[in-house]
């Protein structure tokens, strides 16, 4: 039986800036204008439904209303209703139409959980993946340097192709994720794609 680290993303109420880690995925935000004002929603295209069914819940749990749907392609897609508390993120997270990394943002082990829910997966035994947006190859390095700044250097690979992600691998820095992104949700197909020491 493992022990639920202090700093673990389980350990602190949920939050709608937790979701900025889908942002550091492959995730999008969009302002929509509406007849009740403006608002935002973020959404992210994942491969598996648990991840879906994982970040459905964290949005829940940050008093968003979730939605699951399915792409063209028939891949699970997870978002947000249109709300106006999303604003402020879709805002610092766009430059014209272009996703950017905000200066400040730093992942926290809310913001890790849900970047690993959705774009987490292991490459070997001692390295794990954490996916970045192929279609943002500007935010590829700001990220790496994001984790740098919370103590888990990462190594930027496959930025010319389909998947990029950022590889973390050592015991001390996978160590530091581990203890950060908490237990893998229930799904056992979770438990396969989770990092782990």
């Amino acid at each position: 039986m493992s022990q639920l680290s202090f700093f673990s993303a389980e350990s602190v109420p949920p939050a709608i800036a937790d979701l900025t880690g889908v942002l550091a995925a492959p995730g999008q935000a969009v302002v929509v204008a509406g007849p009740h004002g403006q608002g935002a929603r973020l959404s992210v295209v994942v491969d598996r439904m648990w991840r879906a069914e994982a970040l459905a819940e964290r949005i829940a749990g940050a008093v968003l209303e979730p939605e699951i749907a399915r792409t063209d392609e028939n891949t699970p897609l997870v978002r947000t209703a249109v709300d106006p508390r999303l604003v402020a993120i879709a805002v610092e997270w766009t430059r014209g139409a272009v996703k950017t990394v905000p200066p400040q943002w730093l992942p926290g082990p809310r913001e890790l959980r849900a970047w690993t829910l959705a774009a987490g997966s292991p490459e070997a035994e001692d390295r794990y993946l954490l996916g970045l947006d192929p279609h943002a190859p500007d935010t590829h390095s700001a990220l790496a340097s994001a984790m740098m700044r919370v103590g888990i250097a990462p190594t930027l690979i496959g930025t010319r192709g389909a998947r990029p992600a950022l590889r973390i691998s050592g015991r001390r820095r996978l160590s530091r994720l581990v203890e950060n992104v908490g237990e893998p949700p229930a799904d056992p197909e979770a438990l396969s794609q989770w990092p782990r020491i």
